[in-house]
C-alpha cells in the first residue's frame, strides 16, 4: 500500500468512494503477497496489482459491483477452479482478495500516510468475514483508530496486531464474534507495516551511488557513510536518506543494526575497512559484504583474525561482494549485490530458474490462524 497511498490520498481529499481490492491469502505459486492492493475510482481509473496482471480484470469487474452495491465481497482464485482459468492465473497458485468499498470516513488515510512516511510501525486490520465485513481497525504501538464493530473483537485484535507488527508479520486470523480464540467465524486480516530496514554503505565512491540507488528501490532507508567530508555529501547521493560523515566505525557503534541490516562496506582502505568490519561482524546484520579483490580479501582476512574476529563470524563475511554476473559498470555491479542480499534474505539458489525446478517462489512472512 506505500506504493498507492498518495493517489489514494487525493481519491481522499476529492471525497470519491472507491474500491479497495487486498491479498489476504495466497498459496503456492501465487504472483503477489498478502498485502497488495488494487483499488478502483468509480470512472475506471485503477491503481495498484493484485497478481501481476493474471486476475486483474476480474478483480476489477467485482470492484466495480462492490461500488455499485457497497456490499464487500471476499473472492478466491486457484489455478483448480474454472473461474481461474477463465480469467488467467495461468501461473499457479491460489489468491484470495477481499474488495470493500472506502469512503471519506472509512479510515484516516492522511494520519496513515504519516506514519509510512516518517517510518513509523503501524498495522491496519480489516474484518474480511462476518457481520461487519470491511471494517478496518488501524494499530499502532501506543494507539489506535477505528473499530472492527465489536468491543470484544477490538481487544482480541489489537493484541495480536501490536504482536504481529513487531514481528513484521502480516497474515488472516481468526476469531469468535466478540474476539473468542480458537473460533473462525470472523476472519481479520492485519497488514504490518513495520519501519523500513536499513541499508548501511561506507566508502563514499561511485560504487556506492548506483548501490544506494538500488537499495532504495529495494525498499531499505540508505545511509551513505564517509569521513571525508569532500566526497560524503548529499549532491553525489540523492538517492541515499541520509549522508553521514564520521569515521565508519565509531558510526557503527552509535547507530542501530538489527537483523534485517544489510551493511555493503566499499571503502577499499584497510584503515576504514577493517575497524568496520570488525564491528559489522559482530552485530546482529543480516548481511555484510565487503569491495575488494582476491588478493585483498585474503589480506582482509588475516587482519581480522589479527584482531580477534572467529571462524565463525568471518564466515558470515560476504566478500568479494556480489554475485558472479559478469558486472564491471557501477550499475551492474549494484545490481550483483543486491542479488547476493536478495538470495541471503529468500534463500534462493543464485541459479538461473531455466535450470531450476518445484515452486518458484518461496514461502513469505506471512501467517494464517
Amino acid at each position: 500500500m506505500r506504493e498507492e497511498l498518495e493517489r489514494l490520498r487525493r481519491w481522499r481529499s476529492e471525497g470519491t468512494r472507491f474500491a479497495l481490492a487486498t491479498v489476504v491469502a495466497t498459496s503456492e505459486s501465487a504472483p503477489r503477497p498478502p498485502g497488495a492492493v488494487l483499488a478502483v475510482h468509480p470512472d475506471g481509473d485503477v491503481v495498484g496489482s493484485v497478481s501481476g496482471g493474471c486476475v486483474e480484470g476480474a478483480v476489477v469487474e467485482v470492484a466495480t459491483e462492490v461500488l455499485e452495491t457497497d456490499v464487500p465481497r471476499r473472492v478466491r482464485y486457484g489455478i483448480s477452479d474454472d473461474q481461474a482459468f477463465a480469467v488467467g492465473l495461468t501461473c499457479g497458485g491460489t489468491i484470495e482478495v477481499f474488495v470493500q468499498p472506502i469512503t471519506p470516513d472509512t479510515v484516516d488515510l492522511d494520519h496513515l500516510a504519516a506514519d509510512l512516511e516518517n517510518d513509523a510501525p503501524v498495522a491496519v486490520a480489516t474484518v474480511t468475514e462476518g457481520d461487519h465485513a470491511g471494517a478496518m481497525l488501524v494499530v499502532r504501538p501506543g494507539d489506535a483508530d477505528g473499530t472492527t464493530g465489536d468491543d470484544g473483537l477490538d481487544h482480541a485484535v489489537l493484541a495480536d496486531a501490536r504482536g504481529m507488527l513487531q514481528q513484521g508479520a502480516t497474515g488472516l486470523r481468526h476469531y469468535g464474534p466478540h474476539g473468542e480464540r480458537r473460533v473462525d467465524d470472523v476472519g481479520v486480516f492485519v497488514a504490518s507495516f513495520a519501519p523500513r530496514p536499513r541499508m548501511l554503505v561506507f566508502g563514499a565512491i561511485d560504487f556506492a551511488s548506483a548501490v544506494a540507488s538500488v537499495g532504495r528501490f529495494l525498499g531499505y532507508h540508505v545511509t551513505v557513510c564517509d569521513a571525508r567530508a569532500r566526497f560524503a555529501t548529499a549532491a553525489r547521493f540523492p538517492d541515499a536518506d541520509e549522508v553521514v560523515v564520521s569515521w565508519p566505525h565509531r558510526y557503527l557503534a552509535e547507530t542501530t543494526v538489527d537483523a534485517r541490516t544489510v551493511i555493503c562496506v566499499l571503502t577499499h582502505d584497510p584503515k576504514f575497512d577493517v575497524p568496520v568490519l570488525e564491528a559489522a561482524l559482530r552485530t546482529d546484520a543480516a548481511y555484510v559484504g565487503v569491495m575488494g579483490s582476491r588478493r585483498t580479501h585474503e589480506d582482509r582476512l588475516a587482519r581480522l583474525r589479527e584482531q580477534g574476529v572467529d571462524e565463525a563470524d568471518l564466515g558470515r563475511l560476504r566478500s568479494p561482494i556480489g554475485l558472479d554476473l559478469g558486472a564491471r559498470t557501477p550499475q551492474e555491479t549494484a545490481v550483483s549485490i543486491a542479488a547476493e542480499i536478495l538470495l541471503d534474505r529468500h534463500g534462493g539458489s543464485g541459479a538461473r530458474l531455466t535450470d531450476t525446478v518445484g515452486p518458484i517462489h518461496r514461502r513469505r512472512d506471512v501467517l494464517e490462524v
